[in-house]
């Protein structure tokens, strides 16, 4: 009899992660004064060991990618920019769609992945061979919170010029793309970190204590994420962004049933794939970077995107 396989929970990986998480999402806020919200970006841009990849099948693949990419187009947000961004800022709107998308994952991995998920063993808290993450992350986050604290600032306010104020302001500007760079990069790192990248582990999050199978990594990286983030976005806020420009959270406050239906679709795509657009993004990049499974990572993106054009037509 061939043996279950297991699958070990990473506790340390995953808290330090949703530390990554939370300081690349407020860096962003605070330099640029935007949020980052991997289904919006995906969306507006595209209109204007191997990689892990899902277990289900091109046709599985491709129907979750869809449903994902209408959901999110309807609710406006998935889980970066509802369930830590959104909530976070104690944003009703964002609990509601938090509640709608996960309640449906649970359902949704319960009844389509019983009993074909690794059960789990004993925990690991080593960094595995997770360590360059933790030393790339840094690396990353480093610059991002000298520029919080306005050291670039200061040393250009050093030269006492009357043109001063004039080179700090287009000096600030010009670092606005250098920010979403550094934070979209120590996102994406955190999430390979936290093990969002892992559809099974994510599958496995999703089946809750009911299961042999519960990984409560995704936990770990909730329990550090979330507080960090709620006290950052609270305390850690300037008057303005610190490069510029205007403060651009979201201001929609309606809960209605575009928001509540494009939750649940786009819970019952993640719940069948165990994959949301960020670290779908970070799986895709990894595709091309060793050339293994690009397939079934341009399907789910491509249907992910088919599906929020399908949005704006039918909707």
């Amino acid at each position: 009899m061939v043996p279950m396989p297991v699958s070990h929970p990473k506790p340390l990986q995953a808290s330090l992660a949703g530390v990554g998480l939370s300081l690349s999402l407020h860096s962003l806020l605070v330099l640029n004064g935007s949020v980052l919200g991997v289904s919006g970006l995906l969306h507006s841009r595209l209109e204007s060991s191997g990689p892990l990849v899902p277990s289900t099948g091109y046709i599985g693949t491709i129907l979750a990618g869809f449903l994902v990419g209408v959901g999110t187009r309807l609710a406006n947000g998935c889980t970066s920019g509802h369930m830590i961004a959104g909530l976070s800022r104690f944003s009703r709107r964002s609990f509601v769609a938090t509640m709608s998308f996960f309640s449906t994952a649970v359902i949704v991995t319960q009844f389509y992945h019983r009993g074909s998920l690794p059960l789990t063993a004993d925990a690991d808290w080593s960094l595995g061979d997770r360590s360059c993450h933790v030393y790339a992350l840094t690396a990353v986050l480093v610059p991002l919170l000298m520029a919080i604290l306005r050291l670039p600032n200061r040393v250009l306010e050093m030269t006492h010029s009357n043109k001063s104020s004039l080179r700090l302001g287009a000096f600030k500007s010009s670092l606005r793309p250098l920010a979403c760079l550094l934070t979209s990069f120590a996102f994406g790192i955190s999430l390979s970190l936290g093990s969002m990248v892992d559809p099974q582990r994510v599958l496995a999050f999703l089946v809750l204590p009911f299961s042999r199978a519960f990984d409560p990594t995704l936990a770990f990286l909730a329990g550090s994420a979330l507080p960090l983030s709620v006290l950052l976005y609270r305390y850690g806020r300037p008057h303005r962004p610190c490069f510029g420009g205007k403060w651009a959270t979201p201001s929609n406050t309606k809960i209605d049933a575009r928001l509540v239906g494009g939750s649940v679709l786009f819970g019952v795509g993640w719940g069948i794939c165990g994959m949301c657009p960020g670290p779908a993004l970070v799986n895709f990049g990894h595709a091309l970077y060793t050339g293994e499974n690009i397939s079934v990572g341009a399907s789910w993106l491509l249907s992910m995107i088919f599906g929020g054009f399908a949005a704006d037509r039918c909707f």
